[in-house]
C-alpha cells in the first residue's frame, strides 16, 4: 500500500527527540501504526490483542521489557495497561529520548491508574483521519488553517492556490480513513461494514460493558444522524428506550474511542439568551454515510443530511490541520435563542475566529448573518475576519470582514 505523507510527521519526530515515550492516540484505522513505522523504521513493532496475550505482558510486564529493548513501537497499548506502570519504572531510571513509541485507539488518560502512571512522562499526539491535502498528496504540510490564524487576509494574496481533485460529495461520502484511499467506490461500504463490526467487537465489547451490541449499534446510527446538532442526552435515551444517563455513558464511549467530539457553546459576557448545549460531531463523514445508509455520492446530494454532513466535514478538516499549530485553539459554537448562529469559533491568543460551513456554490450577504450577529453581540472582543468554507471553487472577499474559501483549497 502506498504511503501518504501526513501532517503529523514533523511533530512526531520532534516529540520523540525530546520525550522518552510518545503516545499517538486516535480512532481505529486513522493510520497510527503506519505513521509510527514510517517515521521510525528502525524500531521493532509489537501489536497487542484484547483476547490473546501472546507475550504474557499482563502477567509479567517487566520480563517483556527485558526481552524487547527499545526503541519499541507498542501498538494498541490500551489492551495491556499493566505495561505502562512498568514503562514508568524504566523511565525513572533512563530518560533517553524516543524509547517507547505507543499507539492507542482508546483515551488512556481517562483511566485513573494509567494517567497517574504516565503523567508528565509521555508526550501525546492526537492523530485524526486524513485531511483533503493529505489525501491528494499536497506538498504543503500545513494546510490553510495556519495561514488563516496568522493573518486571515493573507489567504487572498496567495496567487497560485490549488484545489484537491474529485467532487465534494464524493470526498464526503468516502471520508478520510486511509484504508479506503485505494479502494473503488463499490467496495467502500464493505470496508465501513468491517470497520463498524471490528469497532463493536474489539472496543465496545471489551471496554464498554455493553450488554446488547445491537442496541449500541442503533445508538451509533442515531449519533450519526445527529452529527452537527446540539446534544441532549435525555433525547438520545428516549429514542432508544434508555435513560439519559445511559445515553451519556455511551456518548462517553464514542468520545473515548475518538469517534465523536463535542464543541461547547460560547457564552461571553452578554445578556442575550444564548444556547448552552454542546454540538456533537462524528469523526468521519464516510462512516456517517455508511451508518445512515447513504449508498452513493449521488444519493448524498439529495439527502436532507447534506448540510449537516458538510459542516461535520469542515470541522473535521479544521481539527486535522490543528495538529500543525504550536497550541491548539479552543473550539466553540454559538447560537442565540433568536436563531443567529456561527458553526465554529476558534479562540487562541485572546482572538476569536468565526467560521461558517455552507454546502452551496453561491454565497451572498445572507450567508454571513451569523458572523455579523456574533461580531455585533461581542463588540468589545477581538474578533478576527470571518471565514466561510463553501462548495464553490473561488477564493474571494464577501465583505470587509469575511473571506470565502473553497472546500478543497490546498495552497
Amino acid at each position: 500500500m502506498k504511503y501518504f505523507k501526513r501532517y503529523a510527521e514533523q511533530k512526531l519526530k520532534r516529540l520523540a527527540e525530546n520525550f522518552s515515550a510518545v503516545l499517538v492516540n486516535g480512532s481505529r484505522q486513522v493510520g497510527k501504526s503506519t505513521l509510527l513505522k514510517h517515521v521510525f523504521p528502525e524500531a521493532r513493532e509489537i501489536l497487542f490483542d484484547p483476547y490473546f496475550d501472546e507475550y504474557r505482558v499482563k502477567e509479567d510486564p517487566d520480563l517483556f521489557l527485558n526481552n524487547f529493548p527499545p526503541p519499541l513501537i507498542l501498538d494498541e497499548v490500551q489492551y495491556v495497561p499493566e505495561l505502562l506502570s512498568a514503562i514508568k519504572r524504566r523511565l525513572e531510571k533512563d530518560k533517553s529520548p524516543g524509547m517507547y513509541l505507543m499507539s492507542g485507539s482508546q483515551n488512556l488518560m481517562v483511566l485513573k491508574t494509567v494517567s497517574e502512571s504516565m503523567a508528565g512522562r509521555v508526550a501525546i499526539l492526537n492523530l485524526e483521519a486524513m485531511s483533503i491535502g493529505e489525501l491528494y498528496g499536497s506538498d504543503n504540510t500545513t494546510g490553510w488553517l495556519n495561514k488563516y490564524i496568522e493573518d486571515p487576509f493573507s489567504l487572498l494574496l496567495l496567487k497560485s492556490n490549488e484545489h484537491a481533485g474529485g467532487s465534494m460529495v464524493r470526498n464526503m461520502w468516502r471520508g478520510g480513513l486511509p484504508g479506503i484511499i485505494e479502494k473503488p467506490d463499490d467496495l467502500v461500504p464493505d470496508y465501513m461494514k468491517a470497520y463498524v463490526e471490528t469497532y463493536l467487537e474489539r472496543d465496545i465489547r471489551v471496554m464498554g460493558n455493553v450488554q446488547d451490541l445491537a442496541d449500541f449499534r442503533r445508538f451509533l446510527e442515531l449519533s450519526a444522524a445527529l452529527t452537527s446538532q446540539e446534544i441532549n442526552n435525555s433525547e438520545f435515551g428516549r429514542e432508544l428506550g434508555y435513560s439519559g444517563k445511559t445515553a451519556g455513558k455511551w456518548l462517553g464511549l464514542l468520545q473515548n474511542t475518538y469517534l465523536w467530539r463535542e464543541n461547547q457553546p460560547y457564552h461571553g459576557n452578554t445578556i442575550k439568551r444564548i444556547s448552552k448545549k454542546p454540538k456533537g460531531y462524528f469523526s468521519d463523514t464516510g462512516l456517517i454515510c455508511y451508518l445512515l445508509r447513504i449508498s452513493s455520492p449521488e444519493s448524498l446530494i439529495s439527502s436532507t443530511m447534506l448540510g449537516s454532513i458538510f459542516e461535520t466535514w469542515v470541522l473535521n478538516e479544521i481539527t486535522r490541520q490543528i495538529i500543525n499549530l504550536p497550541l491548539s485553539p479552543r473550539i466553540y459554537h454559538w447560537r442565540t435563542n433568536g436563531g443567529a448562529e456561527v458553526d465554529i469559533i476558534l479562540e487562541i491568543d485572546g482572538k476569536f475566529y468565526p467560521i461558517e460551513a455552507k454546502s452551496t456554490t453561491r454565497l451572498g450577504k445572507n450567508d454571513i448573518r451569523g458572523i455579523k450577529a456574533f461580531r455585533d453581540t461581542y463588540s468589545t472582543a477581538h474578533i478576527m475576519p470571518g471565514l466561510v468554507v463553501y462548495a464553490g471553487d473561488k477564493l474571494f472577499r464577501i465583505d470587509d470582514n469575511t473571506i470565502a474559501i473553497p472546500w478543497n483549497c490546498i495552497f
